[in-house]
């Protein structure tokens, strides 16, 4: 791996030299500052000569490489361009402090109902007026509101529902879609 006469380096000190014998793995070297010292040979490193890295420059060829950097590179992501007319679709939020001014006397129980039976009743608003998107905000929490909207919209042949865009909402946001019949 080493030969005589190579420039190395030692690995944790600042110490550069030329190899001067090798005995087993013991490697001699003579320092820049003219010292001998022993290392072993797990301890240096081999320094290529700055001459051979120069050539490898050279060898480049500059105007291919001009080329590639003026040609645009494809996207690696379509953006999506929306319509001026669409409507976003209806936000819901199901926090129990957005849906009474004060919750203090309410149990768990009254508080889940009150959240399950307002999403219901959006949801049924919104087939019936044929909104074919809408997001209901439930957060992240335990989990036990987003089971209950999970299990309500499961029941609806004509709704498919998903996590909703997680930069805008998180974790804590369900988006449902609603397939229309045609009349």
């Amino acid at each position: 791996m080493f030969n005589i006469g190579d420039k190395v380096s030692v690995l944790d000190d600042a110490i550069n030299g030329i190899v001067t014998s090798i005995k087993n793995r013991e490697i001699s070297i003579e320092t820049t500052d003219g010292f001998t010292m022993t290392f072993f040979v797990n301890e240096l490193i081999k320094v290529n000569d700055t001459s051979i890295l120069s050539k490898n420059i050279g060898s480049f060829n500059l105007s291919k490489i001009k080329i590639e950097k003026e040609e645009p590179k494809p996207r690696s992501f379509e953006k999506v361009k929306k319509n001026k007319n669409e409507i976003p679709a209806p936000e819901f939020d199901l926090h129990i402090e957005k849906l009474v001014p004060n919750f203090r006397g309410m149990s768990n129980f009254e508080m889940l109902t009150l959240q399950t039976e307002t999403a219901k009743r959006q949801l049924e608003f919104a087939i019936r007026n044929r909104i074919p998107k809408i997001v209901f905000i439930h957060g992240v929490g335990e989990g036990i509101l987003k089971a209950e909207l999970d299990f309500l919209f499961g029941r609806y042949d004509q709704i498919f529902f998903q996590e909703a865009n997680y930069q805008k909402y998180g974790q804590g946001a369900t988006e449902v879609f609603i397939r229309q019949n045609e009349k």
